[in-house]
């Protein structure tokens, strides 16, 4: 893709960066946002990976988008531990939205996931957003979570065909990720001041974050 380049998020980075998050996600999952309060605190958490913390930047110096990963597990119905990643918030400036850079920022990081040893993704997310880049049900993979059960909005993509060899699998995210939302909004206070507001998107989020397969 032209005029662009992606590189790792460096430290001068990061206020740049949560409020690009911020901007990106506000009242669209619930009214004002906590994604910018997660990625203030999970650069300093144990299963952050810096390497796969990215920026996307135009060739005028201006950030319009970023993806962090961090680790996360499978286990299979014999205990065994099997480490994988996840990633979010992926998210690009509102203004640069719709033309593909999402897509070209996600599949660049899975090309470097996998010259880091890793063979499989595992996100919660709208299906339409991913599928055409290789994501596909949990329930096609057998991955579930705890109770045997299939979110609609739990997508895993391997990396490495084959890596989940068919197995049934839990899927265990990072302490890092259950973020508490009345934290994030005590946060938000701290910040530049913006409305908080109703949209429909937060009740088709809410929808499918609590939709099944069965």
């Amino acid at each position: 893709m032209k005029n662009v380049l992606i590189r790792n998020e460096m430290k001068g980075d990061y206020k740049v960066v949560e409020a690009l998050v911020r901007d990106a996600f506000y009242n669209i999952y619930i009214p004002g946002c906590v994604e910018h309060y997660l990625v203030h605190l999970m650069r300093e958490h144990e299963d952050f990976i810096p390497e796969l913390d990215l920026v996307l930047e135009t060739d005028e110096g201006r950030i319009i988008g970023s993806i962090m990963y961090t680790k996360a597990f499978l286990i299979d119905g014999n205990g065994e531990r099997k480490a994988i990643l996840t990633f979010g918030p992926l998210c690009i400036h509102p203004e640069f939205q719709r033309r593909g850079y999402g897509k070209y920022l996600m599949e660049h990081s899975f090309e470097k996931a996998i010259s880091l040893g890793y063979d499989t993704i595992v996100i919660f997310g709208s299906p339409s957003n991913y599928v055409s880049s290789g994501f596909r049900s949990c329930h096609r993979y057998g991955v579930s979570v705890d109770g045997g059960r299939y979110p609609a909005a739990m997508l895993v993509k391997e990396l490495v065909p084959g890596a989940l060899d068919g197995r049934k699998w839990r899927y265990q995210e990072s302490p890092v990720m259950s973020v508490s939302q009345e934290d994030a909004l005590l946060y938000d206070d701290t910040l530049e001041w913006r409305k908080r507001m109703f949209q429909p998107s937060q009740e088709e989020f809410y929808i499918l974050s609590h939709a099944f397969i069965e």
